[in-house]
């Protein structure tokens, strides 16, 4: 079934799973959500345009165009593993719990000085969307780079079983989705399954060489490329400054990055030692790194007629909080502001988690801090300014604004913390 459905896909090579989103002669995958059973669409998908409507109910099956299947999310995952086995270009398989997007939009812009490389796009990064990001490659394609995202232990194995990586990488290890892990054991078992794959293949880590806790973990018979600021390193890297932009070395070559924030030396590095290690030269390295703005409000930096902002309010947990408190610590500037926003999806942890956030607050020396959520707000005890949501916030923003400050905004999507950004 899935070599016929696969000769079928070859004559049409693009994948649709929404029909708001059809394209001319794609095929169309009616998968079922807890809401919605998109097999009631797949009429309409064949209206638009599609070729074929791929559907696991029969009485929608109405005339050839259809494909009846037991199972459209478990055929389409069968069908981008089978596509990958076809396919001679390298995987790169990123993880971790921060640095994912930025490791692998940096590494897109390195490899591609020498490769025809692909990477996954948006967030497409979990057991739909990495199907669909390997059914995007095409047979051309020499290097493709696969983000692997979870929130179960387990989800990781199986979806380096789907892309089959040849090389891998960890980002980090730190506290976010613990409802799913249930601690930071749970979340390190599960990244670490890319290890344990990786292995099995004698397939190559790249491994930042301080951080220990991962590397404990390799297995012994993983072959291993490290990265960073250690003279036994694989590829040796110096971190320079961040004022607030990234400025790194490699021997006498100077890199300064778009990238704020003394935490993104970790992807930096990892970006240089992919190129190193599949023979890119440093000079297109450094231009590749240079010429890559983030979007999508990842560490963007906004001047506004009235103060420099730093954004990042795309997502937010522990481990990157606290290190985006640390480097606005380190910015020279003489007005600092924090506005911070809740994080979600910390299960049990979640009041220890805002606590200790507040804690970090305290200790930091920044003194005009201010906190947006129904949990920031509950648990403050201190002298800094909390608010029930961010529409709260912007009421006070109206009445009395910042001036001549530079500014964090850091805090879980669903915050919509951009919001305040035309109020500062």
């Amino acid at each position: 079934m899935i070599k016929n459905l696969y000769n079928i896909y070859l004559q049409h090579p693009e994948i649709c799973i929404d029909t708001r989103k059809i394209n001319q002669n794609c095929l169309f995958f009616a998968l079922k959500g807890p809401n919605f059973n998109a097999n009631e669409f797949a009429i309409q998908a064949l209206e638009k345009g599609a070729s074929h409507a791929i559907v696991d109910e029969e009485k929608y099956v109405l005339d050839d165009r259809y494909i009846l299947v037991d199972d459209c999310l478990k055929t389409l995952q069968e069908l981008s593993n089978y596509h990958r086995k076809q396919l001679n270009c390298k995987i790169l398989g990123i993880t971790g719990t921060n640095g994912k997007t930025t490791s692998k939009e940096l590494c897109l812009q390195v490899l591609k000085q020498k490769f025809k490389t692909i990477a996954t796009t948006g967030n497409l990064n979990n057991h739909i969307g990495v199907p669909l990001s390997l059914l995007s490659i095409r047979t051309d394609t020499e290097f493709a780079i696969i983000e692997m995202g979870a929130n179960h232990i387990g989800e990781i194995e199986f979806l380096c079983s789907l892309a089959e990586p040849d090389c891998g990488v960890i980002t980090n290890v730190g506290k976010a989705h613990l409802e799913g892990f249930g601690s930071l054991e749970g979340v390190l078992q599960t990244k670490t399954e890319l290890y344990r794959y990786l292995a099995k293949n004698n397939a190559p880590v790249f491994i930042k060489d301080n951080h220990q806790i991962l590397i404990e973990k390799i297995p012994s018979n993983c072959p291993t490329i490290s990265y960073g600021q250690l003279n036994n390193s694989s590829c040796n890297i110096r971190y320079k400054e961040a004022q607030p932009f990234v400025k790194v070395a490699v021997d006498d070559v100077e890199i300064q990055s778009q990238l704020i924030g003394d935490y993104n030396f970790d992807n930096i590095a990892l970006s240089i030692a992919v190129g190193m290690e599949f023979g890119i030269g440093i000079k297109d390295i450094k231009q590749a790194i240079e010429s890559y703005v983030p979007t999508n409000n990842r560490s963007q930096l906004i001047k506004t007629d009235s103060n420099t902002i730093l954004l990042d309010a795309y997502n937010a947990n522990p481990m990157s909080i606290e290190k985006a408190i640390h480097n606005l610590a380190n910015i020279e500037h003489p007005n600092k502001v924090m506005i911070l926003g809740d994080m979600f999806e910390l299960g049990e942890e979640t009041n220890k988690e805002h606590i200790n956030i507040i804690n970090h607050c305290l200790n930091s020396g920044i003194t005009d801090v201010r906190f947006v959520g129904g949990i920031f707000n509950a648990l403050n005890k201190t002298t800094y300014e909390a608010y029930e949501n961010t529409n709260t916030l912007i009421e006070q923003l109206k009445k009395q604004r910042i001036t001549d400050a530079f500014i964090l905004i850091k805090g879980s999507r669903g915050m919509k913390l951009e919001q305040i950004v035309e109020y500062l």
